[in-house]
């Protein structure tokens, strides 16, 4: 299915992994919502929500290094630092995903804010154009350590996908996988919102 080809739709449910998922395809990209753990979704590449050198500690760095080892860490830390904003790639360990995109979401301050948040979701999307990505998954960027308000979080990263959307030549969709479902409802309500303007 190409990017051009998506129906319109008012929106659909499906169970994925034991989880309720939302979902849309009235865009030029796919934009999908769930609940649930980003090493395990079904995309062909997952975003790291990350700080400007790469070390991956807690949160959802952690879980992508616990799942696919600490090759991924050393691959991505070696590309760095970068400017806040900006964004890497590695392999994926032994994660079944093409690549693993690290997003610079913070310093080493561990502060993010709007800005940064747009920013290091466009980086992604462009990384993943450049690699000819078809599916690509993100958590909320910034919510964790970083402490961004989620609504906020929700309303920076579906705009920056909704607008990229309207040149990508390769991207058909993007998965935001959210930790429960009070996050999932957020996004979810952004993206009804948006799509009901």
């Amino acid at each position: 299915m190409s990017a051009g080809n998506l129906s319109d739709s008012d929106g659909s449910r499906k169970n994925h992994n034991n989880k309720i998922s939302y979902y849309t395809n009235s865009m030029a990209i796919l934009i999908e919502i769930i609940e649930g753990n980003i090493t395990a979704v079904d995309t062909e590449a997952i975003v790291n929500a990350a700080n400007n050198e790469f070390w991956m500690g807690s949160g959802v760095a952690g879980a992508i290094k616990a799942a696919g080892g600490d090759y991924i860490e050393k691959e991505a830390v070696a590309k760095g630092p970068v400017m806040p904003g900006e964004a890497v790639f590695s392999t994926a360990g032994s994660l079944p995903y093409k690549v693993i995109i690290h997003a610079a979401v913070m310093g080493q301050d561990l502060k993010t804010n709007a800005r940064l948040i747009s920013k290091s979701t466009i980086a992604s999307l462009n990384i993943a154009e450049e690699l000819k990505i078809k599916s690509i998954a993100f958590p909320a960027f910034g919510t964790g350590v970083g402490g961004f308000p989620m609504q906020a979080c929700a309303f920076n990263m579906i705009n920056a996908v909704h607008e990229y959307g309207k040149h990508a030549k390769y991207i058909e969709k993007v998965l935001f996988c959210l930790f429960d479902s009070f996050e999932r409802a957020l996004f979810q309500n952004y993206l009804d919102e948006l799509e009901n303007r």
